[in-house]
């Protein structure tokens, strides 16, 4: 008798699929976010603080 669990299954197949594509997109926008606020941190941390502006006397 055959073991039906290791038989192919189509729909299964589409479905993880699917779900892998959906999955590895999410992942590369979430690595991209991450890399963008990591650069955008880096960049305020390491500049000098601006001077503040003095007001006029009058």
């Amino acid at each position: 008798m055959k073991n039906p669990w290791v038989k192919k299954n189509p729909f299964l197949s589409m479905w993880l699929s699917g779900a892998n594509a959906v999955i590895g997109a999410t992942r590369g926008r979430a690595t991209a976010q991450a890399k963008r606020q990591a650069a955008t941190f880096w960049s305020a941390a390491l500049t000098p603080p601006k001077p503040k502006k003095r007001r006029a006397r009058r």
